[in-house]
């Protein structure tokens, strides 16, 4: 390399997926304009019935279209398309600080993160209802459980990615939901992340949630556990295999004293189903080892993906 050569700047995408918010997303491009002059800013359409498209294009966005309802095609769509070395993904409800995004990516620089996190600390009671507090807790700490680490904001929208966390990234989800399968698939790939907290608004006039504490909630916690069998085959059968277990145990107790006692098995269809159950519990064991081998495998194709790029940074390689 010669000593006079310059490191090319980086590339910076601004990445809004939208659905029906005419009313903040003029205010949210801007916002992401002044703070990132450099990057460019895409909004992804979600079929809004309002001028979403128009207003984004007028405020100088690039704006394009995914026709498949739901936040996880449109966030898959976007990771697809866009090509850039650094990620900025927020909603387009003008509720993310877009002064945050510099610091963002700054540390994601100089850490070398695939992935930061804006946690979100809401200046308003309305920005961010209570239900929707309990619930990002409840599942935080269910993912804690499960995969041993996890961000205090699993839910937030708002995260700056690497490159290569984004081209390595297989997005399954459709919808909400979207935002714990991003945060399990940088766990399960220990993938250097970090977390900064950020100011997080309320939405302006016109602009409604289209979230569902309950609807969303009950798919949030589904994904989760969808995800669990997956990665914890072990765990997630040998628990099943293991009550199922304790429940022979239980229904053969009486049966093996009145055994003793008499020599007879007077239950002969409970004999049968204490027995049925230690089958069953021994099948659910064994096909946890086997998926074990399964994940074990996929998980190495995923993480040979992930190193196929570059770590992020400033210097020239």
């Amino acid at each position: 390399m010669n000593s006079g050569s310059t490191a090319a700047p980086l590339r910076v995408a601004v990445i809004l997926p939208c659905y029906n918010e005419e009313a903040a997303i003029g205010s949210t491009i801007a916002g992401f304009r002044k703070a990132l002059p450099d990057a460019r800013i895409y909004v992804y359409d979600n079929n809004s019935a309002d001028r979403t498209r128009e207003v984004a294009a007028r405020a100088g966005a690039i704006v394009r279209r995914e026709r498949m309802q739901g936040k996880g095609h449109v966030v898959r769509r976007m990771f697809a398309d866009v090509e850039a070395d650094i990620y900025v993904m927020a909603d387009g409800d003008a509720t993310y600080d877009p002064t945050a995004a510099p610091g963002l990516i700054d540390r994601l620089i100089e850490e070398q993160l695939d992935m930061v996190v804006g946690a979100r600390a809401s200046e308003v009671e309305e920005a961010y209802r209570r239900g929707h507090r309990f619930g990002n807790a409840m599942l935080t700490g269910i993912l804690a459980r499960i995969f041993g680490r996890t961000f205090s904001d699993i839910l937030s929208g708002y995260r700056v990615f690497s490159r290569r966390f984004v081209k390595s990234f297989p997005i399954l989800s459709a919808g909400f939901e979207i935002e714990t399968e991003i945060s399990v698939h940088a766990l399960e790939l220990r993938m250097p992340v970090g977390e900064v907290v950020t100011r997080y608004g309320a939405r302006p006039e016109g602009s409604t949630s289209k979230l569902s504490t309950y609807r969303d909630g009950w798919r949030i916690l589904r994904t989760i556990l969808t995800l669990f069998r997956i990665e914890r085959p072990v765990l997630y059968f040998g628990m099943i295999g293991l009550a199922l277990a304790l429940l022979a145990v239980i229904l053969a107790i009486p049966l093996v004293v009145t055994y003793v006692q008499t020599g007879l098995v007077p239950r002969f269809p409970t004999a049968l189903l204490a027995t049925g159950l230690v089958i069953v519990a021994f099948l659910c064991f064994f096909t946890g080892l086997i998926l074990d081998t399964v994940v074990r495998g996929r998980r190495e194709v995923r993480r040979l993906a992930y190193l196929a790029f570059c770590a992020p940074t400033r210097d020239e390689a």
